[in-house]
């Protein structure tokens, strides 16, 4: 099969897992309106073109997080990763170290911190639930730091854990051991399971081994889902603030509220996210609240973009917009599932070719050349505006109505050939 977009990259990851893992990739909460409304409210911008610019030399590279990369993109925090394809979350680090771009790491993974953060020299931030067990999390951020994370992404939009129906059905993070359907549905993908029975027992790495947590993977996803504390608040991203050395986003904001809250909790960036539409259904999208947010926090932090980028038109708009970054989750999960490796370095591809000819075809050489001219990525009502102006200029050009006199009109009735 021939792979020319991320969908192509969805299709083949279906194919190649069991419905139970491609479902967790590919689902969102109970009607999945917000899963769907993320991506399709992209296309409420519009892009302009221009013409006759020289684009012999082309730049995607950006800052983000205080260094350098190739293109204003991350790979997101993915939890289970490793069951896509073996080593998944070591697989992905590698493909982001050779595309020269970051990534977050899941607290749910099933490599540890110390065996991604061996094989990715920079880049690599840390993603971190608060747990009703503060010694667990504290743990974690402390590991974190000594492999050298120097970015922790706290993810405080998930107090309570939403119904996933697709995973409800499979008993994914909800059963602690696999039912008989599940075991027929992974027997199904005989290719999937030899590649992961070779490769050992799959564990969540980094609760590998401590004591009170269970051995099975499914076992430890339901335990580790029910110790995310429903008691999360604004005081303890104080408490992570004062915990935590290096730099720290607040990953979930939807609001300009929020996005106050922590600027003034101390975050250093917020991550504009509805979770991939997997928890408030019914949720505004990312990328539609994302203008409001920018606009407030206007280079006192700064801004990345998650959930619903599938092209590289859609990172063009949301750095347009005012994202100073993206973050790629289903994009590079369903590269993973495809092809390991291979498929994730093909994800990173074909949306970095996309952005770059995207703005080629805008007229623009760099993304440092898109965020000086963000009125390039227009709302369509503003074109409709325009339009509407425009026809009424127009209007106002043409003769006005002629209206006959009463003696004209008799001469006009008199006369069979006229009209008026």
């Amino acid at each position: 099969m021939t792979i020319s977009n991320i969908e192509d990259l969805r299709r083949q990851a279906r194919r190649k897992l069991p419905r139970m893992f491609f479902d967790y990739i590919d689902g969102g909460a109970f009607s999945e309106r917000t899963l769907a409304s993320n991506t399709e409210d992209f296309d409420e911008w519009t892009l302009e073109q221009r013409v006759l610019v020289d684009l012999s030399k082309r730049d995607l590279s950006s800052d983000i997080l205080g260094a350098r990369y190739s293109m204003p993109a991350m790979l997101a925090p993915v939890g289970f990763a490793g069951s896509f394809w073996p080593n998944g979350e070591v697989q992905a680090a590698r493909a982001a170290t050779q595309a020269d771009i970051p990534m977050c790491l899941s607290t749910f993974s099933i490599n540890s911190i110390e065996e991604v953060g061996a094989v990715m020299p920079r880049g690599l931030a840390m993603q971190l639930y608060v747990f009703k067990d503060r010694e667990l999390a504290t743990e974690i951020v402390q590991r974190a730091w000594q492999v050298g994370v120097t970015t922790l992404f706290l993810t405080a939009d998930t107090n309570v854990s939403s119904v996933r129906e697709r995973d409800t059905r499979n008993g994914f993070r909800t059963a602690s051991s696999l039912k008989l359907g599940t075991v027929l549905d992974l027997l199904s993908r005989p290719a999937w399971c030899l590649r992961m029975g070779l490769n050992g027992r799959l564990t969540l790495g980094n609760v590998k081994g401590k004591a009170g947590v269970p051995r099975s993977l499914m076992a430890q996803a339901a335990y580790l889902s029910g110790n995310v504390d429903p008691g999360m608040n604004w005081a303890d991203l104080a408490w992570l603030r004062e915990q935590w050395p290096g730099k720290l986003v607040v990953k979930g904001v939807l609001s300009v509220e929020d996005a106050s809250r922590a600027l003034d909790g101390g975050a250093d960036g917020v991550c504009v996210s509805n979770h991939g539409g997997r928890q408030l259904d019914g949720a505004r999208s990312s990328i539609s609240v994302l203008p409001d947010i920018a606009r407030f926090v206007a280079g006192r932090a700064e801004v990345l973009l998650d959930s619903g980028i599938r092209r590289g038109s859609h990172i063009v708009k949301a750095i347009g917009l005012g994202a100073d970054a993206v973050l790629l989750g289903r994009a590079y999960a369903y590269g993973l599932g495809a092809a390991g490796r291979k498929g994730v370095s093909q994800a990173i591809e074909l949306l970095r070719t996309e952005t770059e000819l995207t703005l080629a075809l805008m007229g623009m050489r760099s993304i440092d050349e898109l965020r000086a001219n963000r009125d390039a990525v227009r709302h369509r009502s503003h074109h409709a505006g325009q339009a509407g102006a425009v026809a009424g200029a127009l209007i106002d050009t043409l003769p006005r109505k002629f209206t006959p006199s009463k003696s004209e009109r008799d001469t006009c009735h008199a006369d069979k050939g006229a009209t008026l």
